[in-house]
């Protein structure tokens, strides 16, 4: 039986990606020595063609040495199974999906494994970071604005850590936006474990990225290389909360060196989890108490027309509420009662007021209405 066009189109596909993963599996190789090695030679095909002398203008004698002994196929048979298996992809600089906004970057990945939806790479973005041991209003406003700025059409990025980047993946899911995970991990270990119904949730309806081989265990220094990619993907960071030695610290200072927004909450002067936002405003981050402080400094405009039909339900949903809260302090329970939604719906649109500085909590579960 003769091999189909499509067959044999997917098969040499394989074998392309097959030596970009070869490449990268060489010790000595990282993202600036393979960018290196792609803008002398142009592509890995024509890398693992060169002689050694060739080699050696570019690269050490070691990895010249290594480059020079050809592939071992044996070696790459697992990562080619995962290739071909459906949802899962190897995006290389070579392709078209590769990010944009990465070739802005210094030292920008050779290539990702990812798992869901591609076009996502290339959507207006947003990061949202901020502590693992965050507090419960810490996770509320990752939520809240994670979900006020998918209703902006934008994609919330994210490292899929426990408290503030699983508060904000959610919110994006909640909202039923996009959400991307860059991941420390490889792409065949969820990290952490107790994410892995989430993880599932946003292949389903987002993305998840890594440029680290498949089997790649989670080590402490892959995180701070993985926020490059965070913080490249964005427009702007988010910073929730985080103390002053944080990786969510890192990624904001790529951020401002990668030329992106980085905004960061404020909060009590006696917590530590808003030690290191504070120290951020004093570097010159933008403080943000409200969603419309992003939405203006990114100029963001609602283009998107199931976006724009959801989010104008929305607003008149609050202004509803807000009609139904009159002047006096009223309890949750009450505006249940009043409004006929669930409580979760009822509280939901709370937060939102209140980041939009239109409802202020008060004691005993009370909340009034300032505007």
């Amino acid at each position: 039986m003769h091999e189909n066009h499509s067959d044999s189109a997917y098969s040499e596909a394989l074998v392309e990606k097959s030596l970009w993963i070869a490449l990268s599996s060489i010790h000595g190789i990282g993202s600036q020595t393979f960018c290196q090695l792609l803008r002398t030679f142009g592509n890995p095909n024509n890398i693992f063609n060169a002689s050694y002398s060739q080699l050696k203008a570019v690269v050490s004698d070691a990895i010249a040495a290594e480059i020079t002994k050809g592939i071992n196929h044996d070696a790459l048979s697992d990562s080619l199974r995962w290739i071909s298996q459906p949802n899962n992809h190897l995006v290389t600089l070579a392709d078209i999906q590769y990010p944009q906004a990465l070739l802005e970057i210094t030292g920008p990945p050779a290539f990702l494994y990812a798992k869901g939806n591609l076009a996502l790479l290339n959507q207006p973005s947003i990061a949202i970071v901020g502590s693992r041991n965050a507090s419960v209003q810490g996770e509320k406003n990752a939520e809240s604005f994670a979900q006020g700025l998918s209703e902006y059409g934008l994609c919330i990025v994210s490292g899929l850590a426990l408290g503030i980047d699983g508060a904000a993946h959610r919110g994006a899911l909640k909202a039923k936006g996009s959400t991307i995970a860059v991941v420390g991990t490889g792409l065949d270990i969820v990290y952490p474990a107790k994410h892995r119904d989430l993880a599932h949730q946003i292949v389903e309806h987002g993305l998840i990225i890594s440029e680290f081989a498949l089997s790649t265990p989670s080590k402490p220094q892959n995180f701070p290389k993985r926020n490059r990619i965070i913080s490249g993907l964005s427009l702007g960071c988010l910073v929730v909360e985080a103390n002053l030695q944080s990786g969510s610290q890192i990624t904001a200072r790529l951020s401002a060196e990668q030329g992106r927004e980085v905004f960061a909450i404020p909060g009590s002067i006696h917590s530590p989890m808003s030690k290191g936002c504070h120290q951020l405003i004093k570097q010159g981050a933008k403080l943000v108490d409200s969603l419309q402080d992003i939405v203006e400094e990114l100029n963001l405009t609602r283009q998107n027309s199931k976006i724009n039909d959801a989010v104008n339900g929305q607003l008149k949903t609050n202004h509803a509420i807000l009609t139904l809260m009159g002047h006096e302090s009223i309890t949750l329970e009450n505006l249940v009662d009043l409004s006929g939604l669930t409580v979760g719906e009822v509280s939901s649109m709370l937060m939102l007021l209140e980041l939009e500085g239109s409802v202020t909590s008060l004691a005993g579960g009370k909340y009034q209405r300032i505007v």
